[in-house]
């Protein structure tokens, strides 16, 4: 126990020694709080000091780097109105590098208004902007005057594809091989020309947008508009294209006005195809910065060059139809359809809608003439009133006229089944090209038939049918019209041309072969040997024998002679019509011959009567068609 008491002591001794080395601590960190408190308070005021120090430090920092940027932008104002006041002649894009700083500057001070010096600054620079502004619409329009040149005709042929190049002999005239033309300007690649030099083009288009940047835009396309129309309109003028009134045109001469269509389809595909789409280009390059802008100088530009060109065809369209207007419509309908697509490529957005619809309008209006035109045609084929038919049967000229006409419109068949297709939604198969087709040539057959009707002699009038119908059958036959018409018609056709010539035989030598018949010659139709007092055993008369012979060399001759008068054309139908005729004279002059010529042998002068052997005849009948007047 008293071991536990002694540790109890010590322990109690040495909490209370601990609790005075605390209290002793404690005494010591009290007077370290009141001295760091007492320090604190002291240094306060150093410390207020040396951030305001600081702080002046850092605005002067801060002034000294705004004073250095507002003075570089005075030093880029002096550089600047230096460049101005020296104008783009010397160093164009020296000047426009001077417009973009100072709308910088502008920029600068404008977000920077806090400057006292903004204000004046601004101010200073606006004036110098409005006055490069006067000094670039004179430099944009002074460039675009030197740059604005008219395209030489040698330059334009040039661009074009060496099928489509004129002769240098000759000017060059369109539509007179459609087909052909028609593939090559397909095929063709056309290279517009540049016309402003490439090089100059950068310039014109900075200058552009300087201007319109600055809302210049109606003075910029004021500026560039009159300066390119007017280039535009003088390479027209150089290359043939006339300003005539729809009067004037529609007075002209059909010989003077087939060449001047001709040149128009040339004009046409030179003009938009080269100058059109070169202007298109150019805009594009010039007004990269606006796409209205390109299009309304586009539509300012091409106007009155596209009003001019298009008038005369609205004017041909309008003009009294005829038939051999036909195929300058096609022609011109055709070059239009052709630049169709380029037109509406080249005259994009609101601004050029008017140039899309006139050209769209001068198509159609082609199509309907040109189609009133072949309903004209067929009309006129039927009711062609001429009298004047050859005498001798050959092949009217108004057969050869439509046939040729019909050939020629096969060279238009695409054309004609994309005019079609306008009206009456043709199925492409060609229906109704050969639906107008046959009309037309029924129409010419119609017209034949009445001709025909002209011909005292029905066996000429056979023969003119003949004739006529041979060489359309012919004519189709060995063109594209064939595979269009079908063989049915071929067939059928040929058909009409036997039933005329036998109809020409069957009239022409009926009586001939009456003559040449036994027939009323012997009592029994016996084999009429002859007898010893000069009859025959069947009874035939020599007096009836002569003048059956005589008869016969009298019709002969007279058929003869008129028959080597006419003409059949055609050498294997000429031929052919011989032998038709050889086959049914021949056997029955033998017959003749052999079975009574004995009787005519034991007479006085017997060659009066028998003047032909049939070998004589069938030389003679060699002569026919020959169109020459002939005597047996």
């Amino acid at each position: 126990m008293e071991s536990l008491a002694q540790r109890a002591a010590l322990l109690r001794e040495s909490l209370q020694k601990s609790q005075q080395v605390t209290d002793a601590v404690v005494s010591i960190l009290g007077s370290f709080d009141s001295r760091l408190t007492a320090l604190d308070s002291a240094m306060r005021p150093i410390q207020v000091r040396t951030h305001a120090v600081r702080t002046a430090h850092e605005n002067i920092d801060r002034t000294l780097r705004s004073a250095d940027v507002i003075l570089t932008q005075f030093d880029r104002t002096r550089e600047a109105e230096r460049e101005i006041q020296k104008g783009p002649h010397e160093n164009l894009q020296g000047f426009l590098d001077a417009v973009d700083r100072l709308r910088s500057i502008e920029r600068f001070f404008s977000s920077n208004r806090s400057y006292r010096s903004s204000d004046g600054v601004l101010n200073h620079v606006n004036a110098l902007l409005s006055k490069a502004l006067v000094k670039m619409e004179g430099e944009f329009q002074n460039q675009l005057s030197q740059r604005s040149k008219p395209m030489e005709p040698d330059r334009l042929f040039d661009c074009l594809p060496s099928t489509l190049r004129p002769s240098s002999e000759s000017q060059p005239e369109g539509g007179k091989n459609p087909s052909e033309n028609q593939q090559n300007s397909e095929a063709a690649v056309y290279s517009p020309p540049a016309l402003i030099e490439p090089k100059f083009v950068p310039l014109l288009s900075k200058l552009a947008q300087q201007l319109v940047q600055a809302g210049c835009q109606q003075q910029c396309s004021e500026i560039y508009s009159e300066a390119r129309s007017s280039a535009l309109e003088s390479s027209l003028k150089n290359l043939g294209v006339e300003k005539l009134s729809k009067d004037e045109v529609q007075k002209m001469p059909w010989e003077i006005l087939e060449s001047k269509i001709g040149n128009w389809i040339h004009f046409m595909r030179i003009a938009v195809k080269l100058l059109f789409a070169g202007e298109r280009q150019l805009c594009d390059q010039v007004f990269e910065c606006s796409q209205s802008l390109r299009d309304k100088c586009v539509a300012a530009i091409t106007k009155n060059s596209l009003a001019t060109l298009l008038s005369f065809g609205e004017a041909i369209a309008m003009s009294k139809r005829s038939p051999e207007k036909l195929f300058v419509l096609l022609d011109m309908y055709e070059i239009m359809c052709e630049l169709q697509t380029e037109i509406d490529t080249i005259f994009v957005g609101e601004s050029c809608s008017q140039m899309r619809d006139s050209s769209l309008s001068l198509t159609k209006c082609l199509a309907q003439t040109a189609q009133k035109t072949f309903s004209d045609f067929e009309e006129a084929v039927e009711k062609d009133a001429t009298k004047n038919i050859h005498t001798d049967g050959t092949v009217h000229p108004l057969t050869s006229y439509v046939i040729n006409y019909v050939k020629f419109l096969f060279d238009y068949q695409s054309t004609l089944k994309q005019l079609f297709q306008e009206f009456k939604k043709e199925d492409g198969t060609g229906s109704e090209l050969a639906a107008v087709t046959m009309k037309i040539m029924q129409a010419l057959q119609n017209n034949l038939e009445a001709k025909a009707k002209q011909y005292k002699d029905p066996a000429l009038m056979h023969i003119f049918l003949m004739n006529n119908i041979h060489y359309i059958v012919k004519s189709v036959r060995r063109s594209e019209a064939k595979d269009l018409l079908g063989d049915d018609w071929i067939q059928r056709h040929r058909r009409i041309v036997q039933q005329n010539a036998n109809q020409y035989r069957r009239i022409a030598w009926s009586k001939v072969l009456q003559c040449l018949s036994g027939q009323g010659l012997t009592s029994s139709g016996g084999s009429g040997q002859v007898g010893s007092d000069g009859g025959n055993s069947s009874g035939a008369s020599r007096a009836a024998v002569k003048e059956r012979f005589r008869s016969f060399n009298v019709l002969f001759e007279e058929i003869y002679q008129k028959q080597c008068g006419w003409s059949v054309p055609d050498t294997e139908l000429r031929e052919s019509l011989r032998l038709a005729v050889a086959e049914i004279l021949l056997p029955a002059y033998r017959s003749f011959i052999k079975r009574f010529g004995p009787l005519i042998e034991n007479s006085k002068a017997p060659g009066k009567y028998v003047k032909h052997t049939p070998e004589q005849l069938e030389l003679l009948l060699g002569n026919l068609f020959e169109g020459k007047q002939e005597r047996a």
